[in-house]
């Protein structure tokens, strides 16, 4: 999106509005939140960068010799390992972990298979769950925070992606397009249980269950094809099976916006990153 400007966001769901944070010439994306609250994490021009939210700017992480993150990264619980996404290597997406606050301190790659990209971990921080393809198939899988011990909780010939779990770290929440549109799932992280949580016109991405079980999600318009960016798009909150979706804010956005965990500690807030051309 050349010539676009990021605007880095947080909405207050107490207040019901957006505040901005930060406007740059940069295309950031996928704003994590950090333990503490104090800072945001972002990705852009194959770099990470931390936003402190008293003093917003740009401050670039040094992620050693991979230079090609993308916009699948997040924190540990205990905000001491970053996971992240790169693409240095022979352009394959493989995930990385790093320590933080440790001076030269070199990423270590955690799959070892590719494509492989980053999503969540548990609350306890001993699991992650990606998105992979294997044998030609996409899967929601997860694996040990060291990487070992990969699982495939659920694969198959359409698409599967996102993964998050939830507050409980019981559920993982995906989106698929299994069934026709792309829509939002959740499944037990044994792989059990199977639901499908929206069921409208709109086509679902990217779902983020928030500390106290809200959800919070990308929505495309109906008949959009993959998460492209620079969409009218919309972030959606879902509240519970018996409570009708909300709509919380129209922008321009998709692929970028909310592609990762971007829930404030105390689940009153989320980031998002806008576009404006």
């Amino acid at each position: 999106m050349s010539g676009w400007v990021s605007r880095l966001m947080i909405y207050d769901l107490e207040e019901g509005q957006a505040m901005p944070v930060l406007e740059t010439g940069l295309e950031i994306a996928a704003p994590n939140w950090v333990p503490d609250g104090s800072a945001l994490i972002v990705n852009g021009d194959g770099s990470l960068f931390w936003v402190e939210l008293d003093d917003p700017e740009l401050l670039e992480i040094d992620t050693g010799l991979c230079v090609n993150v993308n916009n699948d990264h997040g924190l540990s619980p205990d905000g001491d390992t970053l996971y992240f996404t790169d693409h240095s290597y022979g352009g394959a997406a493989r995930i990385w972990r790093m320590a933080l606050g440790v001076d030269e301190a070199d990423p270590v790659e955690v799959t070892a298979k590719q494509p492989s990209w980053f999503h969540g971990i548990s609350p306890d921080g001993r699991m992650i769950c990606y998105t992979a393809v294997r044998e030609g198939l996409f899967g929601i899988y997860t694996a040990k925070a060291d990487g070992s011990g990969e699982t495939c909780i659920i694969e198959g010939a359409h698409r599967y992606d996102g993964p998050d779990f939830s507050a409980c770290g019981e559920w993982i929440w995906f989106n698929s397009d299994r069934l026709g549109e792309s829509e939002l799932w959740r499944v037990r992280a044994d792989g059990s249980g199977l639901e499908r949580m929206t069921e409208d016109a709109m086509v679902n991405w990217f779902p983020h269950p928030g500390p106290d079980g809200q959800v919070v999600y990308l929505a495309y318009p109906e008949g959009t094809i993959g998460h492209p960016s620079g969409f009218q798009v919309e972030l959606r909150l879902w509240s519970g099976k018996d409570r009708p979706v909300e709509s919380l804010v129209q922008l321009t956005g998709g692929q970028g916006t909310m592609n990762v965990p971007s829930w404030s500690p105390d689940g009153k807030a989320f980031a998002y990153v806008e576009y404006a051309g």
